[in-house]
């Protein structure tokens, strides 16, 4: 029974750093563009890799 007198407190503490936390995110515009990454991932074009980088990339998985 005594445990509870900490762990009311402590609970009541860790929900306002996370709602403390949740405003200083929206303050801070978190949130304002939730679309452009969405769209930059399905929107993507794809490059062909470069000698350069084929070369790498055989390097890595030689020495592996």
């Amino acid at each position: 029974m005594t445990s509870i007198i900490y762990l009311i407190p402590i609970s009541i503490g860790l929900g306002l750093c996370a709602l403390l936390g949740f405003f200083w995110s929206v303050h801070s515009k978190q949130y304002d563009n939730m679309e452009s990454d969405a769209h930059r991932i399905l929107e993507a074009e794809d490059k062909p890799m470069s000698d350069l980088q084929r070369g790498a990339l055989n390097r890595m998985d030689e020495t592996s």
